[in-house]
């Protein structure tokens, strides 16, 4: 059986080596589909020793002959770098057998090789296992893991392909926000004297957020509650409604995001929320790069803990910003997984226009205070 390169279909009858555009398609769809089924994909990486050209076009061969051989008629093989690393997707398997399974797929390889008569091939292949869903962070770890990016191949072509956008957009950014900052001192001046006549404590309020491909950064705003504020009510509700969006009890509460009738807000700070001024310190955040004008909200770390894994791509392929398809559209009046989908709506056809659109969009949905709580 021979290995041959081919940016085709996937073979059916599992006998070809696909090239790494397709590999990379690949690894987006099976990615896609685990998060339909509920089951485990695993991605092996398979880097073949440092030889010379000759040598490592052998051992690319042999290589790729074993893992025909040895893999399943389900898996699908593929270069990740070609003529360096070869790939192999594991899809659809359940958590429990996903060690076993890997391991025993390695042994065969190495095992397989070693009877072809290269053993020192089989000690040096460096093989990686890599698994989606990515594991969710627990209550002791507090900040989400870092994005494994190898299984996410499709956010740097998009990245490419909107390369000149993502530039001109980055440039708007800096520009509106530095007029914006200079021109809105005097409200920043009053908005901080009412906060600190409301109530002791800083003006600013300081919070980690989840940003762009899950960096977290500090975030800013106006602070609009005692300090003593207890957030486990915050933290209670935010697991309700990220939970409760596709269940019955989405049906029986008002599906809104902010909480009402919050008595750990000041007097001045419900005005400050329900005209979205708290917001105007997010404007630093933009000008320093960890958001932009217009993107998806950046959640909180316990939120992305409730999080399936669907509803992480909208972290994953915009940066976070200060209003958005879901302010302008949905505000907070949607159910979470509605959220979701605005964001990934917007993420799948932004463009200047649709930029200029939502920011024209906004003023009108804060006066009116659509949604706002």
């Amino acid at each position: 059986m021979t290995a041959t390169l081919t940016d085709g279909r996937r073979a059916a009858t599992h006998t070809s080596i696909h090239g790494k555009s397709f590999f990379e398609e690949m690894i987006t769809r099976e990615r896609k589909w685990t998060e339909r089924s509920g089951m485990v994909m695993a991605l092996l990486l398979i880097s073949l020793p440092n030889r010379l050209s000759e040598g490592r076009t052998a051992d690319s061969a042999i290589v790729a002959n074993t893992l025909l051989a040895v893999t399943s008629e389900l898996d699908i093989l593929g270069w990740f770098e070609p003529s360096h690393v070869l790939g192999v997707i594991v899809p659809e398997i359940t958590l429990a057998n996903l060690t076993s399974r890997c391991d025993r797929l390695e042994a065969e390889l190495r095992n397989a090789i070693t009877l072809h008569g290269d053993q020192e091939l089989a000690q040096h292949l460096s093989i990686t296992m890599h698994v989606y869903p990515e594991p969710t962070i627990s209550i002791e770890q507090q900040m989400p893991p870092s994005l494994n990016q190898l299984l996410y191949p499709e956010l740097l072509i998009n990245r490419r392909s909107i390369q000149n956008y993502q530039t001109l957009k980055r440039g708007i950014d800096i520009m509106l926000s530095a007029i914006l900052l200079f021109l809105l001192l005097p409200v920043f001046a009053l908005i901080a004297v009412l906060v600190r006549m409301s109530s002791p404590g800083p003006v600013f309020f300081k919070q980690t957020r989840v940003g762009h491909l899950m960096k977290p950064f500090t975030m800013y705003k106006f602070r609009t509650m005692h300090t003593a504020a207890d957030h486990q009510v915050h933290h209670d509700y935010v697991s309700w409604f990220i939970t409760a969006s596709d269940q019955a009890l989405s049906q029986q509460k008002p599906a809104v995001f902010k909480l009402t009738h919050d008595s750990r807000v000041t007097s001045i700070g419900r005005f400050l929320r329900r005209t979205s001024l708290d917001e105007l310190p997010q404007l630093w955040n933009v000008l320093i790069g960890n958001m932009s004008l217009v993107g998806p909200r950046p959640p909180l770390p316990y939120e992305v803990q409730q999080y399936k894994p669907w509803h992480r791509r909208r972290v994953l392929e915009a940066r976070p910003g200060i209003t958005g398809i879901w302010q302008v559209v949905g505000r907070s009046r949607t159910t979470f997984d509605e959220m979701v989908r605005l964001d990934l709506q917007y993420t799948r056809t932004m463009s200047l226009w649709l930029d200029i659109k939502i920011l024209l969009a906004t003023p009108t949905a804060v006066i009116t205070g659509k949604g706002a709580c």
